[in-house]
């Protein structure tokens, strides 16, 4: 945990701020001053002084007095300012004094605030949690117990075919193969879920190999995959930017069980790094364009048509369907300036599309990524579309 911590505190202000043809908007109740409290994290903060708070860097100037203005720690002081017309960000540092006693003491440091809360993605950080069906065929297995027993728990025992080299206390990763997922769009396979089982170590190499479990997140059994252990470093190019430009995808999946996705919620998306996705990728979610039954139309509510007026569009467009206004529409490449869409008379119609909400992607694979929720407007729910921030 210690080392997430420390790549973590240096994720947003530790790089050259970003540069954009447009000006950053501050949020209407951005404070003159803010003290940095315990509890804070980067991402928060930004919030109270941006709209959108990836454009952190942007707002940021740096105080040649402190050795590195890029971190933030509690009770600094932040103070908003302009400079030629442009607002900017300043850091207050307190002179910290530290009282000498002639005994000898263990103080804990103080940590920088995180950019975003430490304990919502550490779990998804150096698990591997996808698999592709190729890693599941090549990987070595949980083949028996050496006491015939059928499952296995912390500090058991455990034969792996087959792992023929390696030395004795090299760890490795237990995981169970899931559910598929799935690409909405076409029904490609993007990889395989891998439930976290256990953590082991390499009592002796063969085939079968022997293993012994030192942490259980749920008893192992026969079938289950091996894989090395995570590095746990995999966040050090890591910082808050918007998606790549005309990248559109979906929320396949939403983990820790949840139905509803909200605040701080991990979900999985269908673009991965072979879709130019990386860590610290920020998209927009939206509800919306689904095709629901028109009860008026239909005939389930009493509809008069004698009241028409001319304000009634429908009048104008004879029968035909209006979709709406769609300047917020998040498709690739649809026109603009927002316009009205119009197709032949039916009984149902497309939902609009509404902003949700926040996520920003923390880990990545070949087809898939993880990202973590940020901020929620309204319930996401798994099937909505995804894509770039505005702004």
């Amino acid at each position: 945990m210690r080392s997430i911590c420390y790549i973590l505190i240096s994720l947003v202000l530790a790089l050259v701020p970003l540069t954009s043809a447009l000006a950053v908007e501050l949020n209407p109740s951005a404070p003159e001053t803010y003290t940095v409290r315990r509890g804070d994290t980067l991402w928060d903060i930004a919030g109270r002084y941006l709209r959108d708070p990836w454009r952190w860097p942007e707002l940021w100037e740096a105080n040649r007095e402190i050795d590195d203005p890029y971190l933030i720690y509690p009770g600094d002081v932040l103070r908003l300012h302009y400079v030629g017309g442009a607002p900017r960000l300043a850091l207050d540092r307190p002179l910290r004094t530290v009282r000498l006693s002639p005994r000898v003491r263990s103080t804990a440091l103080e940590l920088p605030v995180p950019t975003i809360p430490v304990g919502a993605i550490a779990p998804f950080l150096t698990r591997p949690y996808v698999l592709s069906e190729g890693e599941i065929d090549a990987a070595p297995y949980v083949v028996g117990f050496p006491d015939r027993r059928v499952i296995a728990g912390v500090n058991d025992d455990v034969y792996v075919r087959s792992i023929l080299d390696g030395p004795a206390g090299q760890r490795f990763g237990i995981v169970r193969p899931g559910e598929a997922y799935r690409d909405p769009r076409n029904g490609t396979i993007l990889g395989f879920q891998a439930q976290f089982v256990a953590d082991a170590v390499l009592d002796r190499p063969g085939d079968p190999a022997k293993l012994r479990l030192t942490s259980v997140a749920q008893e192992a059994s026969i079938g289950d995959r091996v894989v090395a252990a995570g590095e746990g470093d995999p966040l050090v190019s890591f910082y808050p930017r918007p998606g790549p430009t005309g990248v559109q995808g979906q929320l396949i999946s939403v983990l820790n069980g949840v139905s509803q996705i909200g605040q701080f919620n991990v979900v999985v998306l269908n673009l991965g790094e072979e879709n130019g996705i990386e860590r610290g990728h920020v998209f927009e979610v939206f509800n919306g364009g689904e095709r629901v039954v028109d009860r008026v139309k239909s005939g389930a509510f009493n509809w008069n048509w004698r009241e028409q007026t001319p304000l009634d569009a429908e009048m104008w467009y004879s029968g035909q369907r209006i979709q709406g206004w769609i300047s917020d529409d998040p498709r690739i490449n649809y026109p603009v300036p927002p316009h009205v869409e119009v197709g032949g008379g039916t009984s149902t119609f497309v939902t609009p599309y509404e902003s949700a909400g926040t996520l920003m992607v923390f880990r990545t694979f070949p087809r898939v990524s993880f990202g973590l929720v940020l901020g929620a407007t309204r319930p996401m729910h798994v099937l909505d579309t995804i894509r770039p921030p505005r702004g």
